[in-house]
């Protein structure tokens, strides 16, 4: 509660305007929200991959196991496919969308290229299997990962 001197000379409107400005980093999407979206969008859209190249395509586990290669070439193939056409279509794919988070350029904050995409993709794959580099975001200031870094992309908050 503001005293009434405060109030008398106009220091507590001052106050609220400020707090209403948003800087640039409260856009910035959170960590938390960011990896719950990424294991949402592995058991939305890679699982029922995985289950149709195992029992449809392949046949059995059996055989997945015994042409591990060719099984992991179509589920990785398929998935590529499907998450680039959701980032370049929306920005989201349905676990992005469900945090109300979405991808875009870093430094325009529209849409972003292809190139950029395919960079993203690649380097998250990197990403996944290294274990330095899952903890990037913990080494610097903007809390960006490595495929933030080098696709020179974002997650931000959608509304």
């Amino acid at each position: 509660m503001a005293k009434w001197r405060d109030v008398k000379q106009n220091r507590v409107l001052e106050e609220k305007s400020n707090s209403k400005i948003k800087s640039p980093k409260s856009d910035v999407a959170s960590l938390p929200s960011r990896l719950k979206a990424f294991l949402l969008d592995t058991f939305l859209i890679t699982t029922p991959i995985l289950y149709i190249v195992i029992y449809l395509i392949m046949g059995s586990g059996e055989e997945f196991s015994q042409n591990r290669t060719m099984g992991w070439g179509i589920i990785f193939f398929v998935h590529s496919i499907l998450i680039l056409i959701f980032w370049l279509k929306n920005g989201q794919t349905p676990g992005l969308k469900a945090y109300d988070i979405k991808l875009v350029d870093n430094l325009t904050k529209q849409r972003v290229s292809v190139i950029q995409v395919l960079v993203r993709y690649i380097t998250t794959l990197v990403a996944v299997v290294s274990i330095f580099l899952l903890f990037t975001p913990f080494f610097n200031k903007d809390k960006k990962t490595f495929q933030d870094i080098l696709s020179n992309t974002i997650i931000i908050n959608d509304k």
